[in-house]
């Protein structure tokens, strides 16, 4: 099929798309933070980084520190699970 599944869609590479998803490591450190994850935050990784980070776009940090515990990153994010929390002052002068 020439053009792919999309050609059909009226998609027009213009050069505007996002790209590729590049994952940026979340490595341990020794100033991570035990944590356990409260019933307000059951599945909701997103309000969790609000809290921390002031942005719900950082959800994804917790699954990248984590992956031992977080296989998948919403329905593995419950309540009673104890995480390793990155210090917020080392995810914002990583992340820019």
């Amino acid at each position: 099929m020439a053009g792919g599944p999309w050609k059909s869609t009226g998609y027009i590479d213009n050069g505007l798309s996002l790209g590729y998803f590049q994952i940026k490591p979340v490595p341990a450190s020794s100033d991570d933070v035990p944590y356990v994850i409260g019933a307000q935050y059951n599945h909701r990784p997103d309000l969790l980084a609000y809290d921390l980070y002031d942005t719900p776009k950082l959800w994804w940090i917790f699954a990248q520190r984590n992956m031992d515990v977080i296989e998948d990153p919403i329905y593995d994010f419950e309540a009673g699970v104890e995480i390793r929390l990155p210090n917020t002052a080392a995810v914002k002068s990583q992340l820019g």
